[in-house]
């Protein structure tokens, strides 16, 4: 009688098995990396929307003759609130006139994102005489 033989696995199944093994890691190591920087990209473009947003509440409660003098500094950094959410976001705003009774304030935010690219947020705004006209808002 010959002796009972023992199951083992083949040089070519472990060799396949970790193969699989391998790129199962690097899938999931990718895929965290790709929920970090959507998650990264959410919260700065959120602090990045609170900082325009009080900003324009601001400049909604000025006068015609304020928003004149705020127009003549120029292109102006739009001072943030010492938080480290919003540290990390610049704003710039900038007033032009569109016609004699309109003008419009471009409000741009920007970060360094997880990723290491540059990336803007802009809020446009039309603002008559006789008030608020309308928004536009893109992100890059």
């Amino acid at each position: 009688m010959k002796p009972a033989r023992r199951a083992a696995f083949t040089l070519v199944e472990v060799m396949v098995a970790s193969t699989v093994l391998v790129f199962g890691i690097v899938t999931a190591v990718a895929t965290s990396q790709s929920g970090l920087q959507a998650l990264d990209t959410a919260r700065n473009l959120t602090a990045a929307s609170q900082i325009m947003q009080s900003e324009m509440e601001r400049i909604r409660l000025l006068s015609w003759t304020q928003l004149d003098a705020l127009q003549q500094s120029g292109e102006t950094r739009v001072a943030t609130a010492t938080t480290a959410d919003l540290a990390r976001v610049t704003c710039i705003r900038e007033i032009t006139d569109l016609k004699i009774d309109m003008k419009q304030i471009t409000l741009t935010a920007g970060w360094r994102g997880y990723d290491g690219r540059e990336h803007t947020a802009r809020l446009i705004t039309r603002y008559g005489k006789s008030g608020l006209n309308d928004y536009f808002y893109t992100t890059h």
